[in-house]
């Protein structure tokens, strides 16, 4: 397995979204990359001339992202960056461990075979896993494994719902990335739950999810 760049994954197809979405996604991967700052400044005409797009998909995308709180507004200030508050890591686990670890039972009662194919190749790709292998590669898998369970609940409310908490945690480990030991041993963690999915073993996901996510909070709090 090669790396590829890194970025943020987009729940969407490309070729489906509107300037608007896409305009949403780009800004919002410079965001939780942290190539835009948090406390930075938002300049609007910035944006429009490094994405290629117009006022109005801009515009749009940013009036999403503040109502996801990845930026703030100010009247006669400007728009900028949203802080990285490091104790929101604990309310974003609380409800985190409670909604993946449902998602996690329905993805394995409700999978179909389509998806549980999807699901053996993602086991594929951790066991394939080196043992130093580059972050990105990592970020990667775990995004794809993240949004394949919540894609499998075949719930569209609750995957867009797990689909924000996870941005906002992203954010937060982008912020800690290179503090974070044994990152490969946090993502291999899926193997458990991916199995289960397949196997359509719902308690044993639920609890498979809860650990990762337990276990990721904990990890992150011990270098922040």
């Amino acid at each position: 397995m090669t790396a590829s760049p890194l970025h943020v994954h987009q729940p969407e197809a490309a070729e489906a979204q509107s300037l608007g979405d896409r305009a949403y996604f780009a800004i919002r991967e410079l965001i939780v990359t942290l190539e835009l700052a948090p406390g930075s400044i938002v300049s609007e005409r910035e944006l429009q001339e490094r994405l290629g797009v117009g006022r109005t998909p801009v515009r749009e995308a940013l009036q999403r992202l503040e109502g996801e709180r990845l930026i703030a507004v100010y009247p006669r200030r400007g728009i900028f960056v949203s802080n990285v508050n490091v104790l929101d890591l604990a309310v974003l686990s609380e409800v985190r461990i409670a909604l993946e670890g449902f998602a996690a039972r329905l993805a394995a009662e409700r999978a179909t075979a389509s998806d549980r194919e999807v699901t053996a190749g993602l086991i594929a790709d951790l066991e394939e896993l080196e043992a130093t292998v580059d972050e990105r590669l990592l970020i990667d898998l775990d995004q794809r494994i993240h949004r394949h369970v919540y894609r499998c609940t075949h719930n569209s409310f609750l995957e867009a719902t797990l689909d924000g908490y996870y941005v906002l945690t992203l954010r937060i480990w982008f912020l800690a990335l290179n503090r974070v030991s044994r990152l490969g041993d946090a993502v291999k963690e899926h193997l458990e739950l991916l199995e289960a999915i397949r196997d359509g073993e719902g308690a044993r996901a639920e609890e498979a999810m809860q650990r990762h996510v337990a276990g990721f909070e904990e990890a992150i709090r011990r270098v922040l």
